[in-house]
């Protein structure tokens, strides 16, 4: 991702989430601060594998650290926009994954912003790398641009 390159359409994103901003999300210059725009990656990634049934946060034999990240902005968000974040996964490596969202609001087709996570799987106990599983991969591929 350069931060000259055009920014990605939404037929790039594979799977959605819905997150509607809060009040509090707006900071002093009346649009929602930096920050929250890396909450709303880790929502949408991590709210999909759960609701896929491969995170398991509290009993799960691995979790998912983020080795890397960024973000581009585009155009403000301000409560009460609703974003709508697309998640698709870029590269699929031997115990980590590369996550691609782009954070699109009230319907409109060109982003409010992109960026992109990077997890490296460990075991929970140990805090090592650990190979994703057949099921993780099958599922990931799903949603591989």
């Amino acid at each position: 991702m350069s931060s000259r390159s055009a920014y990605r359409p939404r037929s790039h994103y594979r799977a959605w989430r819905t997150i509607p901003t809060r009040w509090m999300d707006n900071d002093v210059y009346g649009h929602v601060n930096n920050v929250v725009f890396y909450s709303w990656f880790d929502t949408a990634v991590n709210a999909w594998l759960v609701d896929k049934g491969l995170l398991d946060m509290m009993k799960g034999d691995s979790i998912g650290l983020v080795a890397e990240t960024g973000c581009r902005y585009a155009r403000p968000v301000a409560f009460p926009d609703e974003v709508q974040a697309g998640i698709a996964v870029s590269h699929l490596g031997n115990s980590s994954v590369r996550y691609d969202i782009g954070l699109f609001v009230n319907g409109n087709p060109a982003p409010a912003a992109e960026g992109f996570f990077v997890h490296v799987y460990v075991d929970r106990a140990h805090r090592r790398p650990r190979p994703l599983g057949d099921d993780w991969r099958r599922l990931l591929q799903t949603i591989m641009i």
